[in-house]
Order: C-alpha cells, then sequence, then structure tokens
C-alpha cells in the first residue's frame, strides 16, 4: 500500500512553522531564491538548502566547504551569490560557486544585500551600513547603523532591513535615504540573518529571520555521579517575523502569543494571626496595545472587581483570618501579548505642552521611598542630564547614567535609591526606584508597572512555565505621546556602553503587564492597609505563578507592507 503526500502550495509551506534545519550549527546569512530557502552555517561552512516543511537540508557547496566557513551575510540577486566574510565581500554564480572579490573593508564586514546595482555592507566597528555601485565597486555613501550590534540585511524595493543581534531588532530603513521608518522587536534572542520570500501566487512578501546561540541544557552522562550535570549547545532556527506598523501611534506590534496565567496566593502564615474583616486584592492584567485580556476567572474563591485608576483589581473578602485557617486564592487570565516598539525622536518632542497639574502632583513626587531629597540622589539627578533639555535625550540620558553607574544584583529586599547608589549594585526593583528618584527631579513623569515576564520558552506550548522571580520596569510620559515603556535592567549589557535600546520604548511578547500605575497586591483589615511593619504579605502566604503558553498568535489585523502585507 503506497502513502502519498499532499502537494503544499508555497503560502503553507511558509506559515507559523519554526524550520529548525537538520545538522545545522549556527544559521548567519539566509536568502530566498523563490521558493528556495538558502542559509550559511558561519561555524561549519556549509551553504544549505533547507525544505521549510520538513527541516532537510543539503549541502550545496560540498567542496567549498572551507572557502564558506567563517561566512556572515548572504544575499541573492539573479542569479549571483554574495557573501561577506572577514573583511570582504565576494560574489558568485550560484552553478558555480567560485568566489570572487568585491571589495575589503578596514573592518569586518557583518552582512550584505543587493538590489540592482547597489550593494548594501553592514560593519559593526565602522558604525556604518556602506553602499557601493556593483559596476565601480566604488563606495556610493553611507548611513548610520541604527543599533549597537552586528547587523545582517535585506533590501525590497524601497527598504532596507536591517536586524541586529544585540538589539533583538529588526529596523526599516528608507533605502534611498538611510531614514528609519520604524522597528520591531523579533520574538526570539539573537537575530543572526533575514531575508524576504515573495509568494509566487499571492506576491505577498514575508520576513524570515535566523537565530543562533547556545542554550542550557541537563545532561544525563552515566560516567559522572551524579549523573545529571549542567551544559550547553547550540540552538539555531528560523522563523516568520510578522509585524503591523501603526505610523500614528509611532508603534509597531510584532509577534505574539495566546498566554495562560494563573496568580494564586496560598494562606501559610508564618505566624499564625487573627485579622478581622479581611479584604485582599490583587491586580488583574492590564489592557494595551500590546497585550489583551481574553477572559478572567476566579481561582479557589470568588472575587468581586474594582476599577482603580483605570485598572482592574480583585477583590476577595474574608470574614476574618483565623489562626490555623488555610485558603488558595487568585485568577487566571487568558491573555495576547505581542511585542511593541514606539519610534519616536527627540525632534518629536521639542514642542510639547507643559504637564498638567494632576501629572505632577502625582508623577513629580516621592511617593514611594525615592530617597528624593538626599544629597546623593539630587547630585546623581545633576549629573546624568548634564546640559540636556530634550525631554528624550533626557530620559535616554539618565538611563545610560544608571548603568554607568549600577550593576546587576538579586536581593531578598528593595534599599531606596540613596543607598542603592552608594552600594553601586540593584535589582530590577532598585533599578526603577533610581531611575524613578532621577526622572522625577527632573520633571519627567514616571510610575512602575510590570510584576512578572513568562518564561520566554515559546516552543515548550501547553507546559506550565513558572518564572524565577517577579520583575517590574517602567513607564514614563510624554506630552502628546503617552506613557511609554523602559525595562529597568536587561539592557544593562556591559561596562561603560555603547547599551542596546531593545526595551527603550518597547517590550518583547514575554512582558505581562498587570496593574499599571498601582499598588499590585494590598491587605486591609477593619479598613485598614496592611503595611510591612505591620505584617509583610510575604508573611501571611506563598503565591504561586504560572504560565502556560497555548499557541503563536496570527499576524496583527490590519496587515501593512512587508511581513504581513499586501
Amino acid at each position: 500500500m503506497s502513502f502519498v503526500l499532499p502537494t503544499l502550495t508555497a503560502s503553507q509551506m511558509f506559515g507559523q512553522k519554526i524550520i529548525r534545519p537538520l545538522t545545522a550549527a549556527t544559521l548567519c546569512g539566509i536568502a530566498f531564491i523563490k521558493d528556495r530557502l538558502i542559509a550559511i552555517d558561519s561555524l561549519k561552512g556549509h551553504l544549505l538548502e533547507i525544505d521549510p516543511t520538513s527541516d532537510n537540508s543539503k549541502i550545496i557547496n560540498p567542496h567549498q566547504v572551507k572557502e564558506f566557513t567563517d561566512v556572515t551575510g548572504l544575499a541573492m540577486w539573479e542569479d549571483t551569490l554574495w557573501v561577506s566574510r572577514d573583511r570582504s565581500v565576494y560574489l558568485c554564480k550560484l552553478n558555480a560557486l567560485g568566489l570572487e572579490h568585491f571589495v575589503t573593508l578596514p573592518y569586518p564586514a557583518d552582512g550584505v544585500a543587493v538590489w540592482e546595482t547597489t550593494v548594501y555592507v553592514s560593519c559593526q566597528r565602522l558604525g556604518y551600513i556602506l553602499i557601493f555601485d556593483r559596476e565601480s565597486r566604488k563606495e556610493i555613501t553611507r548611513f548610520y547603523a541604527p543599533g549597537v550590534g552586528v547587523e545582517n540585511l535585506a533590501v525590497s524595493k524601497d527598504m532596507l532591513w536591517i536586524c541586529d543581534r544585540t538589539e533583538q531588532t529588526v529596523y526599516a530603513m528608507d533605502r534611498a535615504t538611510g531614514e528609519v521608518q520604524f522597528s520591531v522587536l523579533t520574538p526570539f534572542e539573537s537575530p543572526t540573518g533575514i531575508a524576504i520570500h515573495k509568494d509566487g501566487d499571492t506576491g505577498k512578501e514575508s520576513l524570515y529571520i535566523a537565530y543562533a546561540s547556545e542554550e542550557p541544557y541537563i545532561r544525563d552522562n552515566p560516567n559522572a555521579d551524579p549523573n545529571h550535570e549542567l551544559t550547553y549547545r547550540d540552538r539555531t532556527f528560523i522563523h516568520p517575523l510578522y509585524y503591523h506598523y501603526e505610523p500614528d501611534k509611532r508603534y509597531a506590534l510584532s509577534n505574539g502569543y495566546l498566554i495562560e496565567m494563573s496568580y494564586a496566593e496560598e494562606i501559610a502564615p508564618l505566624d499564625e494571626v487573627y485579622l478581622p474583616d479581611v479584604e485582599w486584592r490583587i491586580a488583574l492584567p492590564s489592557e494595551t496595545e500590546r497585550q489583551k485580556v481574553k477572559h478572567v476567572e476566579p481561582i479557589g474563591l470568588p472575587f468581586t472587581e474594582e476599577v482603580i485608576d483605570g485598572q482592574r483589581v480583585a477583590v476577595f473578602k474574608f470574614d476574618a483570618l483565623t489562626p490555623g485557617e488555610r485558603h488558595i486564592f487568585g485568577w487566571k487570565a487568558l491573555l495576547e501579548v505581542r511585542g511593541i516598539k514606539y519610534r519616536i525622536t527627540p525632534k518629536d518632542v521639542e514642542d510639547i505642552p507643559e504637564l498638567s497639574p494632576e501629572l505632577q502632583s502625582r508623577y513629580l513626587v516621592d511617593d514611594d521611598d525615592l530617597a528624593m531629597d538626599t544629597t546623593i540622589v539630587r547630585r546623581a539627578a545633576r549629573e546624568a542630564i548634564g546640559s540636556e533639555t530634550n525631554l528624550l535625550r533626557k530620559m535616554y540620558s539618565i538611563r545610560n547614567y544608571v548603568y554607568d553607574e549600577l550593576s546587576y544584583g538579586i536581593k531578598p529586599y528593595i534599599d531606596t535609591p540613596d543607598i542603592v547608589l552608594e552600594r553601586g549594585v540593584g535589582s530590577c526593583g532598585e533599578y526603577v526606584g533610581v531611575l524613578l528618584a532621577l526622572c522625577r527631579l527632573n520633571g519627567i513623569p514616571c510610575r512602575t508597572v510590570g510584576r512578572y515576564k513568562c518564561p520566554p520558552n515559546s516552543e515548550h506550548q501547553g507546559v506550565p512555565l513558572q518564572p524565577d522571580f517577579n520583575h517590574v520596569w517602567l513607564e514614563f510620559y510624554v506630552p502628546n505621546f503617552g506613557w511609554l515603556p523602559m525595562e529597568s535592567n536587561p539592557d544593562d549589557v556591559g561596562h561603560g556602553g555603547p547599551y542596546p535600546t531593545r526595551f527603550f520604548m518597547g517590550l518583547c511578547w514575554y512582558h505581562i503587564e498587570i496593574g499599571k500605575g498601582i499598588t499590585f497586591e494590598t491587605v486591609t483589615s477593619q479598613g485598614t492597609r496592611l503595611t510591612k511593619e505591620d505584617i509583610p504579605i510575604g508573611d501571611l502566604a506563598i503565591n504561586h505563578i504560572r504560565f502556560t503558553i497555548l499557541k503563536e498568535l496570527p499576524p496583527p489585523e490590519k496587515p501593512d507592507l512587508l511581513g504581513v502585507g499586501e
């Protein structure tokens, strides 16, 4: 009995599936020749033709592996293959693969893209994207590189697409002027290659991104005692990048997931207490441009809802909590969450109106032990901005100043900004405290947001995932634009910078926004709020947080341009 596989159309072949080529270790440059996916395994020197439906791969340079080792960028124009290796760019016919030298740079050439007679080459060390004429091999002009990391390139009729490994970002740059139109966060870290696929039936163009990194795993080693040991392995794959650009709102959405999140408290006091007339409030997930709340239901006990400053809050009521009494209570939410990245420049905020009295009274004051009256904090606020007057540049300077002054470290409690600055080490909550204090002293309204991040293991769908820590970040307010997100510490990746701006006005899909601008969890007894000095919530109950990634979301609505467009 024979079995015939169904024939797939191009649109069915190139869906949401993650492409994991067999044998590949480190994919960098990728390109399409119609529906043929070509990729370079930089570590092995394998030029691969990959079947997106089966992950099968074929080495198409079996006799030129050495020549293609350490190739990082790859591009196709008609029947000519272009590659970047070390400091040089080469070209060859795909059916011959004899590399012909095109140009040599003073520093490593990272990525290459070709459109007709124009050749684009990225170079991190120079900080530029260089543009050459194919016929004369002379440099025509150069554009500033939009990110700080190693960048790879793809090009369409009007747009130069740039994926930055460190920034975890794809930039859409006008290929004639070098002006960045917008940018989107990639759903995974370490994007190493980018290509454009054009559907032969519909003409629709889609972006695909290659990723390459190492991942930790537990290895079963029978020769060791104990036999389980931590080690690392290569992780590389290719995945479509979806996005939707909202030019009027100055942001772009990217890939997202349907996530089930549960937050529950288990009453388990360290010391038995009696608390009469208890109301236990837990903030619910927020409705935002990037996060949609599809459903919320109680866990364990019913709750009523309140709205505090526009945020939904679950209220659990107890006649009393008595010694020996035990409960489990909380909420379960079904969320659609996507990446978001705003594109606002200093020029856009030159003529902004004055802050309203309400914003000044609520978000420029010390209302959370920010030590804004201490000498060290006030001096830091002055040093951070220098003579800068532009609001966006001030915000950027404050962030970089804090990154210069602090390094990341976990602690069981949060100290005030004066102590943190003196110590030079802070947790995410302490980074937020210092940032809030410095911003508010410089007239920039800020508030704390966040609470948890879903473990970014999107391939583990249907599997319960638990975060190791809670997490907070902040939002700052810009008149005419509203509240903009900024991560606390993840972009503090090195000593002295330059620091990436991937989470400066941007959040990835795994950020879960809960109770923006309000306290996440409070307990009152007989109408009086319990403070840390009375009974810390952590001494009354154990929290349980669970995420389950159910599926990847389809492309955002209102498709626009490449990636999800017509």
